[in-house]
């Protein structure tokens, strides 16, 4: 297992000395920060890249929100303190009309004079009178609120006006060492229309811990735990809990589910063997519940009801986890995606397992392939191309976690 960088120890022991309960960890390459007690643990995004150039900088703007909810006596949520931190920081002293003038210069060999004073020109104006204003925004979100509520959303004019200020926003992040708060949001519903089908949001490993966590400690949450925990793991349907097994003397998970395959009209999904991808903890090593799944299937423990019927798994375990409203965690988890333009449902589990597939290396350095991972998930390699991205390697069962030997 890769060891943890030092700069992550000292960063860490930094929060813990100065900003008690805090703790900040990687999520998919960025920054995320962890705060509050169990069961009401809440985490926020930060405007940072997991490297170490920039923990100092994510350092001292943690300091700065945690004073700023101190000096309030926590009267204030936690993203009104990173705003509050952010207002003071050198983001007042940009220099936005030369960032225009530097776009604009970059845009001139694609965008004549005529497109640029009436495709860009009336929503940078816009966006220099809101930075110029007695409350001025403090973020790419809502510098793009500001400047774009002339326009009607829908209409083409706003398309262009959009895809204008988004463009020298990034271009202002990526090209001129602007802060990353100010990126512009992502893509809204309300702002495109579109056919494409809705692709799922992939749970990352922290936010699954998180919920483990939140789970009750009693034979319910355990048994909701444990499929969980199988989902996540194995990259399972929430019907194939139904039909999961060993084999070989219980050296071998199976799902025996059959479902439409895609491509061919009739064809369904032959049963098929499950291959781990672990869930890893904040220090990058596999949670111990990983390493029993396999021999609690075996001898047969208890999983939660899934409903009355075939094809009511995903609403029985959606509605298990919406149960609380107001505090749970799965709540929490779906505003923040929602926020991030997603939608998390109970295939987010499943969808993590294909993230993860294409996304974490093996130990050799190398990386699965679309093939293998469909096969994993049992797809047609058609359908899996379509939702999930591609790289190319061979041998199913090498091209995943091995179960470790017991001594």
């Amino acid at each position: 297992m890769k060891k943890k960088p030092e700069w992550v120890k000292t960063f860490r022991d930094a929060l813990k000395a100065h900003c008690p309960g805090w703790i900040v960890m990687n999520d998919r390459g960025r920054m995320r920060l962890q705060y509050g007690q169990k069961p009401n643990v809440k985490s926020i995004s930060l405007p940072y890249q997991w490297v170490e150039e920039e923990w100092i900088d994510a350092f001292n703007r943690c300091q700065a929100a945690a004073k700023a909810l101190r000096l309030s006596k926590n009267k204030i949520d936690i993203k009104t303190a990173f705003r509050m931190a952010d207002m003071v920081s050198s983001k007042t002293e940009l220099d936005w009309p030369e960032a225009i003038k530097k776009y604009k210069t970059f845009k001139s060999h694609r965008v004549k004079e005529a497109t640029w004073n009436s495709k860009y020109l009336p929503v940078l104006k816009e966006m220099l009178h809101a930075l110029n204003s007695r409350r001025p925004p403090a973020d790419g979100i809502k510098l793009c609120d500001l400047a774009l509520k002339k326009w009607k959303k829908g209409t083409s004019q706003r398309r262009h006006m959009r895809l204008a200020i988004y463009g020298l926003l990034n271009f202002c992040v990526q090209r001129q060492d602007f802060p990353s708060v100010w990126l512009p949001p992502a893509m809204s519903d309300d702002e495109v229309v579109t056919t494409t089908k809705r692709k799922g949001y992939p749970l990352t490993d922290s936010q699954i811990i998180r919920l483990l966590d939140s789970l009750p400690e009693d034979e319910t949450g355990d048994k909701w735990r444990f499929a969980i925990q199988l989902m996540a793991v194995f990259g399972l349907r929430p019907e194939d809990l139904r039909h999961i097994h060993t084999r070989n003397q219980g050296s071998e998970l199976w799902s025996k589910y059959e479902k439409s395959k895609g491509g061919k009209k009739g064809l369904k999904t032959e049963p098929r063997q499950l291959f781990p991808l672990w869930v890893l903890d904040s220090d990058g090593k596999p949670c111990e519940w990983n390493y029993s799944l396999m021999k609690r299937v075996a001898i047969k423990e208890a999983l939660p009801s899934l409903g009355s019927s075939d094809g009511k798994a995903g609403e029985a375990i959606g509605t298990y986890l919406r149960r609380d409203k107001k505090n749970n965690v799965w709540n929490i988890l779906r505003k923040e995606v929602e926020q991030e333009g997603q939608q998390l449902t109970p295939y987010s589990f499943r969808h993590r397992f294909a993230y993860e597939g294409h996304n974490r290396k093996q130990a050799d350095g190398s990386h699965r392939s679309p093939k293998q991972i469909a096969d994993a998930l049992g797809h047609t390699l058609d359908v899996h191309m379509t939702s999930y991205a591609n790289f190319m390697t061979r041998e199913l069962a090498k091209a995943f976690d091995s179960q470790p030997i017991a001594a």
